[in-house]
């Protein structure tokens, strides 16, 4: 089934990002060098963790909207898990992009590497490495978000039936035998 397909990607997609950003998270918290306590490590570290956790409940969301659109179809299930999916999603990508991709963000840990240089160089590289990695995924979520709402749309429109009821001749009738009315009482 197509939209069992396309709910599976969206989830496998998720997983993916969750994936990279639990490496990043590691990275970033836990490979950072010992010497030197740095402010901008605890930035990056908690958008990290901040953002695998919004990545972690759209995905949860993601595999409730799976099951809904498997087995015994529930639309209004996949419906509002799907909506709940897409909002945790752009928590997490507004959380990404002002807390790790924001261009002075990541100008002042490429600064932070020249400066520092050996171990930190080398942290700060590894640092931009699984941010870059996470951009392509972000991308692809979007994507399977887009065909998760046309396969949810299409196929509530697929057993829907359109009925427009309208009197406009029982209206000219009447109409007419108003001014029919009308010019007898006027003679």
């Amino acid at each position: 089934m197509l939209l069992e397909r396309t709910f599976g990607e969206l989830c496998v997609a998720l997983r993916r990002l969750q994936d990279d950003l639990a490496a990043l998270r590691v990275t970033v918290v836990e490979d950072k060098p010992l010497a030197g306590e740095v402010m901008l490590v605890d930035d990056f570290g908690n958008a990290a963790e901040d953002v695998l956790g919004w990545v972690k409940q759209a995905l949860a969301q993601s595999m409730e909207s799976y099951a809904a659109v498997s087995a015994q179809f529930d639309q209004e299930r996949a419906r509002a898990a799907l909506a709940d999916c897409q909002e945790q999603f752009h928590q997490a990508v507004q959380r990404f992009s002002t807390g790790l991709m924001e261009y002075e963000r990541v100008g002042s840990l490429m600064r932070l590497g020249r400066q520092r240089k050996g171990e930190w160089q080398a942290w700060c590289g590894s640092v931009k490495e699984s941010l870059d990695r996470c951009q392509p995924q972000l991308l692809a979520i979007y994507r399977a978000l887009l065909a998760c709402w046309q396969e949810l749309s299409e196929r509530a429109m697929s057993g829907s039936v359109s009925i427009r009821a309208t009197n406009i001749g029982q209206q000219l009738l009447h109409c007419e035998d108003s001014m029919r009315t009308q010019k007898e009482s006027l003679f």
